[in-house]
């Protein structure tokens, strides 16, 4: 069963602004892990109905980024502006894959 971060944001935090951060948050996780060992790790979600961000955490990268995108969002939309929650998922599968052209990026 995996361990998964799920951020839930209020309906006033765009969703796209959000995911922005996420995208900092995993380039700061590059400083540290090094940017293959991202792009090989950091697996995510955005639910754009549940307006939330999904972060798979089964591993050191994707704890990571969790704890960077929650300061990030903290420090942008404020303290209430999002719930967080740790999920266990019976899934295995990666919570999502990069898209094509970010590997060029």
């Amino acid at each position: 069963m995996g361990r998964s971060f799920l951020f839930v944001l209020e309906s006033n935090v765009p969703l796209a602004e959000a995911e922005m951060s996420l995208h900092l948050a995993m380039f700061a996780v590059e400083g540290l892990a090094g940017r293959v060992r991202v792009r090989m790790d950091a697996h995510y979600r955005v639910d754009e109905d549940g307006h939330a961000i999904l972060i798979d955490g089964r591993n050191r990268v994707g704890r990571l980024v969790a704890r960077i995108l929650a300061g990030l969002l903290q420090r942008e939309f404020g303290e209430g502006s999002f719930q967080f929650s740790r999920v266990h998922q019976a899934n295995e599968q990666p919570v999502s894959t990069h898209k094509a052209e970010e590997a060029v990026a």
